[in-house]
């Protein structure tokens, strides 16, 4: 996805999945990246965001087959002066991209809500208004890994290829 003319601010994502058939669900990863595009570009949450005082959260996301997650599974750390933080969502079986938001808004909000708690930070701002999708998208790089049901913290950790130490925290 294209940032429109300007580079990312104060978050870095990175999209990944598990997969048994080696599909990634496309659709869903284009909302979830829309919604961070969003939020790395919003004035309110770039404020939320600076009073963590680190200069930037590197949050990587891993979509699993259809799961219940009542609560991202998490992996957060302080690593080289960011916050890194991974977690796993459930990943829709299809819809469009823009189908998706909702989805796509309360996955994210509950991931920055975990981080919101475990750096001491206040009440997230309000999710500003989503503009619509550029009508062509640039590739969405996703990470795509077959990894056993129920990805373990340690997987989530090393998903992206990271072998920085850190310290955990999850559920």
């Amino acid at each position: 996805m294209e940032f429109r003319g300007r580079q990312p601010c104060w978050l870095r994502p990175h999209m990944g999945t598990t997969t048994v058939d080696g599909r990634a669900p496309q659709a869903y990863m284009v909302a979830l990246r829309h919604v961070l595009v969003t939020l790395d570009a919003d004035p309110e949450w770039l404020r939320w965001w600076r009073a963590s005082g680190v200069p930037e959260c590197e949050l990587g996301i891993v979509a699993e087959d259809q799961r219940d997650h009542l609560r991202p599974s998490a992996d957060i750390s302080n690593v080289g002066g960011k916050v890194r933080a991974n977690f796993t969502c459930a990943a829709p079986v299809d819809g469009r991209p823009a189908e998706l938001f909702p989805l796509a808004v309360r996955e994210v909000t509950g991931m920055f809500e975990v981080i919101r708690e475990a750096i001491g930070l206040g009440d997230l701002p309000p999710v500003p208004a989503l503009p619509d999708l550029p009508e062509h998208l640039g590739e969405l790089e996703v990470t795509r890994k077959p990894l056993q049901p129920d990805v373990t913290l340690s997987q989530i950790q090393e998903f992206f290829g990271d072998d920085q130490p850190a310290t955990r925290r999850g559920d």
